[in-house]
């Protein structure tokens, strides 16, 4: 294969559609829309066992073998980009636990973390303009005595995928 680089856009283009419908086939993604939240789920429920929830539903991804609900999130952080600002809650009572990983540039895990969906309804902040409330991932939440840092089990399901 030649070098992205010496690639034109369209086969740029082609070679990331390729790739979705690759994931997809293999089951790590469920559409064709930026892979990151996709992944993060898939992570999750591979790691832990958990039975991933349909995608209508609107306020939990997954339940695990307690039938709790688990609300996952991720971000990707690039060099262009290194808010962790996750995408907003907009329901903070369909949840018991936040599953939330932070991913590199390369989709490789930085962190991940479990915490209780009360210390997350505590930590949010109101953002009128979306009608939901936001997250941010700050380390000091990995430092919380709540919070469960399960970054190891997700590297090593990552690199065995």
């Amino acid at each position: 294969m030649k070098p992205l680089s010496d690639l034109s856009v369209s086969e740029i283009l082609a070679l990331h559609s390729d790739t979705l419908i690759a994931l997809r086939d293999r089951g790590v993604v469920r559409s064709g829309n930026n892979p990151t939240g996709d992944l993060a789920e898939y992570l999750f429920c591979k790691t832990f066992g958990w039975k991933q929830a349909k995608r209508s539903v609107k306020a939990y991804d997954a339940k695990d073998s307690e039938n709790r609900r688990i609300q996952i999130k991720a971000r990707r952080l690039t060099p262009e980009s290194t808010s962790r600002q996750l995408s907003g809650f907009r329901s903070l009572s369909g949840f018991e636990i936040l599953a939330a990983v932070l991913l590199d540039e390369q989709y490789q895990v930085q962190r991940g973390l479990l915490l209780p969906a009360d210390v997350v309804r505590q930590k949010v902040k109101p953002d009128g303009h979306t009608n939901s409330h936001i997250l941010r991932l700050t380390d000091a939440l990995w430092d919380l005595p709540e919070a469960k840092d399960v970054t190891s089990e997700l590297q090593a399901t990552l690199g065995k995928l």
